[in-house]
């Protein structure tokens, strides 16, 4: 049997928390009595797409004998678990689905501002297009930087809606394309805004917004709202879908 680099874990430093296993886009891993294990050697392309994901440190690439990465496999694999690309992970309270209880109306002004967050996870490679929050809901899509950008953030854009965050830039963009797809597919979101960042590379979540649209097959209102750097909003407007 030939030699080569696959994922190794260990045992003892891993947590259960499953984070490893949203990030395996192969389904290499899974959960086994609350730990991660390599569901089988040739699932795994040892890449190591997995290891930024781990808080522990328990994944790694090491050199054994292992048969060889098997593409049509790793298909057929998929096809037997189409859920797996959103399946929530629920080994780790970081990824329990939570929905939060608002009051309406604003605080009084002897109080601190309150949030306006009604649910949790807000990444949205950790959301599910099952989770009840989404049911029916107003979406926004929000690029990371923009809440520390914009100061009012929470009252302008959360206030009775479900919110996904990411970054257009340091994230998988075609990842994050899949899953908005999916969660327009089967959540029935009423409309879809877009806050991002006013730099270039933040357009990429109105074009990750207008294909998971597209591939939808939705016909929703799209809003995209430009925030500039030093805050407030530089452009607001509807985009064209479809």
């Amino acid at each position: 049997m030939p030699s080569r680099q696959i994922i190794q874990i260990d045992e003892e430093k891993c947590n259960g928390c499953g984070q490893c296993i949203v990030s395996c886009a192969e389904g290499a891993l899974a959960l086994v009595n609350g730990k991660a294990k390599l569901v089988s050697d040739v699932y795994c392309d040892g890449l190591g797409a997995c290891l930024g994901e781990c808080p522990e440190g328990a994944l790694t690439i090491a050199e054994r004998e292992a048969p060889e990465f098997d593409q049509a496999a790793v298909k057929q694999h998929l096809q037997n678990d189409p859920g797996h690309a959103h399946k929530p992970v629920m080994a780790c309270p970081s990824g329990k689905a939570l929905v939060f209880e608002r009051s309406p109306g604003p605080a009084p002004e002897t109080m601190e501002p309150g949030s306006e967050l009604s649910h949790w996870p807000i990444k949205l490679q950790l959301l599910s297009p099952a989770a009840p929050f989404l049911k029916g809901a107003d979406l926004i899509l929000a690029a990371d930087c923009a809440p520390f950008a914009f100061p009012d953030f929470h009252r302008r854009f959360l206030r009775g809606k479900a919110v996904a965050i990411g970054c257009p830039k340091l994230d998988d963009l075609a990842a994050h394309m899949d899953r908005l797809a999916d969660i327009l597919k089967h959540s029935g979101i009423k409309s879809l805004t877009v806050v991002r960042m006013e730099v270039p590379c933040c357009f990429g979540f109105v074009h990750a917004a207008r294909e998971a649209l597209a591939r939808s097959g939705l016909s929703i209102p799209l809003e995209e709202v430009v925030i500039a750097r030093q805050g407030g909003i530089v452009e607001q407007r509807t985009r064209a879908t479809g």
